[in-house]
C-alpha cells in the first residue's frame, strides 16, 4: 500500500483573507482540496474554487460559532439571540441528546446547507464539519445520510495517532484514548452508507499553529493508506469569525514553503475522491 495525501483548507467562505490564501495555497502550494461554509460568504469562496478548477471542494457543514442557512426562527434550539449557531457545543449536544424536537432541527439544517453547496453548481468532494462536530452521535447520524443521498462518497473521521504527532512534538496535546469511541461509531456509519473517509487525519493538536517544520517533519513519516493534512490558512489573523490565537498566516506559508512542496513532490495528493477513489 502507498502513501496517499489529502491538503484540506477549512472555512473557505468565511472571510476574505481565508478565501485569498486558499486560492493561493493551491495555486502556488500544495494544497488539493477545500471546505466550503456556505452560510458565510460563499459567493466569495465560490468564485476562487472556480478559478481554481484542480481545486476539490466539499461541505464544511457548519452547526456550532457560524452562520446558519435556514432563518433562525426555523432552528431555536440551535441558534443564540442574535441568529448565529450557539457556541457550546457541549450543551447542544444534551439538547440533542434528551429533546426530540432539537434533533429535528439539524435534520433540516443540514439539508440546507446541502441544497445550498448544490446550488453553486460545484461538485461536492467531501463532508466534513466546523470544530468536527460530526462526532456528534446525532449529528453523524444524520449528516452521512444526506451525504449518501446527495451523492457525497467520502467524509473526514477525525481520528489522529498519537505516535505520529508525538514523534513530531513530544509535548502535543494528542487525542485521549477515551475519545477513540466517538470515532468508532462514525466508522460504523460510514461504512453503513457506503461511504470512504482517510485512514487518519493530522493537525488536530496544531490548529492554528501547524507550522512549515512541522509539515516538513510529519510528511516523512506518514504511514501506508490515506491521510488528510487540515490547515486553516488565511493572508491575515483577527478577521471576523476567526480563531483567537490562530497563526492563519503561518499556516498559509507552510503551505507554501518549498521545503514542504520538495517533500510531497513524490507523493500522490489530490482532494478525497481522487485519493480514496
Amino acid at each position: 500500500m502507498i502513501r496517499r495525501i489529502i491538503v484540506t483548507a477549512d472555512d473557505l467562505g468565511l472571510a476574505p483573507d481565508v478565501n485569498a490564501a486558499i486560492g493561493r495555497a493551491h495555486r502556488d502550494g500544495i494544497l488539493t482540496a477545500a471546505s466550503l461554509m456556505p452560510g458565510e460568504r460563499a459567493a466569495e469562496g465560490v468564485a476562487i474554487a472556480r478559478r481554481s478548477p484542480g481545486l476539490a471542494v466539499g461541505l464544511h457543514l457548519v452547526l456550532t460559532d457560524g452562520t446558519p442557512v435556514l432563518p433562525p426562527d426555523r432552528i431555536p434550539a440551535l441558534v443564540r439571540a442574535d441568529g448565529r449557531f450557539c457556541d457550546s457545543m457541549a450543551g447542544l449536544g444534551l439538547a440533542l441528546a434528551t429533546s426530540r424536537a432539537a434533533r429535528d432541527q439539524p435534520r433540516a439544517e443540514i439539508a440546507a446547507q446541502f441544497a445550498a453547496f448544490r446550488a453553486t453548481g460545484l461538485a461536492c468532494d467531501h463532508l466534513n464539519a466546523h470544530r468536527h462536530f460530526h462526532l456528534h452521535p446525532v449529528i453523524a447520524a444524520e449528516a452521512f445520510r444526506a451525504a449518501a443521498a446527495h451523492g457525497v462518497r467520502a467524509v473526514r473521521i477525525p481520528w489522529e495517532p498519537p505516535a505520529l504527532i508525538r514523534g513530531v512534538d513530544p509535548a502535543a496535546r494528542t487525542q485521549p484514548r477515551a475519545l477513540a469511541p466517538f470515532a468508532a461509531l462514525p466508522r460504523r456509519l460510514v461504512a453503513r452508507h457506503g461511504l470512504a473517509a482517510p485512514d487518519r487525519v493530522v493537525g488536530l493538536p496544531w490548529s492554528g499553529s501547524f507550522t512549515a517544520d512541522r509539515l516538513a517533519a510529519v510528511l516523512p513519516r506518514l504511514p501506508p493508506g490515506v491521510t488528510e493534512i487540515y490547515l486553516h490558512p488565511a493572508t491575515a489573523s483577527g478577521f471576523p469569525g476567526g480563531a483567537a490565537g490562530y497563526d492563519h498566516p503561518g499556516e498559509l506559508a507552510a503551505l507554501l514553503d518549498p521545503a514542504v512542496r520538495a517533500a510531497v513532490a513524490a507523493i500522490p495528493r489530490g482532494g478525497y475522491a481522487a485519493m480514496l477513489g
